[in-house]
């Protein structure tokens, strides 16, 4: 009975000291595992230079020439000699009102052009040889001007009947038919010349001021469209025209670019996003993938000069590819994470490798890990 205890004591103390020797490799191998997860993070300062970027803006599409065609008389239309969406000449004849009365006016007219230059002939005559007095030609010469005043405002009328394009342009859809009735002042159709285009779009007073400050009598701002197909428009475009005022309730201003149009690509009413270029001075930019968000807020981890993070709160003002530039909360010479934010936490102190900002700024991705 003692021998069976004793190796039961035995095996026992065996068991426990393979439990101890487990127990001790893996609180071995946890340490280990602890100390291969320290991170040795990458740090990295923002870094200043001269950039330029790229702005977009909604607009809306117009012709420099875009007038509605009206009926100048009335009267049945007679005559359509266009199509709609077809491309006229300036002087083309493109509507017809029936003319009859127009013409039995002017010709009313004309015979009283003609009955009254008689009367002022002889009266000339008499006057001539002192039979009338100059008063009675003075009279005479008067009553053939107003006829002929009223034959030069039938003519007027005449001519009325005759619609044709006052510039090259491109018809729109018809708003009567052929035999309709026609009242003057009623709309027939409309007109636009589309060989340029005027492209209205509403900048914020701080851009505005970005390109005043960089535009010249001789060098005017340039700009780019991009269509609703989403590709670039082949011309550029110049802006040459802004508003007065500001607009109170949203602070914007509106510019209006010009643009050629010479396949006639562009149509009134269309719309796009105007690209526009500007050079930042001095402009503050860090890699994207080392800010974070937090109810739509931007951060960044810096460090201070004993290597504890904090997050800060910046304020992002354009993003050039894989950077942003930063217009407030940051500055040039300050340590932030680059690599590895979602491991940091606050107050953390951190061990780092530097990166020079240049260095950093190669090889970008914009997911940060």
């Amino acid at each position: 009975m003692q021998k069976i205890n004793k190796m039961k004591n035995l095996t026992l103390l065996t068991f426990c000291f393979i439990a101890l020797l487990i127990f001790t490799k893996c609180s071995s191998s946890k340490d280990d595992t602890e100390k291969e997860e320290e991170v040795n993070f990458t740090v990295t300062s923002p870094f200043v230079r001269d950039t330029t970027v790229t702005r977009e803006y909604v607009s809306q599409i117009k012709s420099i020439n875009h007038i509605e065609m009206r009926a100048l008389e009335k009267g049945y239309l007679q005559k359509i000699y266009v199509d709609e969406g077809q491309f006229v000449k300036k002087g083309q004849l493109m509507f017809q009102i029936m003319p009859m009365i127009y013409q039995a006016e002017r010709q009313k007219a004309q015979a009283e052009v003609d009955f009254v230059n008689i009367e002022y002939e002889n009266t000339k005559t008499l006057a001539d040889e002192k039979v009338v007095s100059k008063n009675e030609l003075a009279l005479a010469k008067a009553k053939l001007d107003k006829a002929k005043a009223e034959l030069s405002l039938a003519d007027v009328h005449l001519a009325f009947t005759q619609i044709r394009a006052p510039f090259d342009g491109i018809m729109d859809h018809f708003q009567v038919r052929l035999g309709s009735l026609v009242d003057e002042g009623d709309l027939l159709t409309t007109l636009s010349d589309n060989s340029k285009m005027w492209v209205y779009f509403n900048v914020p007073e701080a851009e505005y001021l970005d390109y005043q400050m960089g535009i010249t009598k001789n060098n005017m701002l340039k700009v780019n469209l991009m269509m609703a197909n989403n590709q670039l428009f082949d011309q550029p475009g110049v802006v040459e025209t802004i508003e007065a005022d500001f607009n109170n309730e949203t602070g914007n201003i509106a510019f209006r670019a010009t643009f050629p149009n010479p396949k006639r690509l562009l149509r009134h009413g269309e719309t796009g996003n105007v690209m526009a270029k500007t050079t930042i001075k001095n402009a503050v930019m860090v890699p994207q993938k080392s800010t974070f968000e937090i109810l739509d807020k931007t951060y960044v981890y810096v460090l201070n000069k004993d290597n504890i993070a904090h997050a800060r709160l910046v304020t992002i003002g354009e993003g050039i590819e894989d950077l942003f530039i930063v217009t407030n909360g940051l500055k040039a010479g300050e340590k932030i994470i680059l690599d590895g934010i979602r491991k940091v936490k606050e107050n953390d102190k951190i061990k780092f490798t530097f990166v020079k900002p240049e260095v950093a700024s190669s090889n970008l991705k914009v997911a940060a890990e």
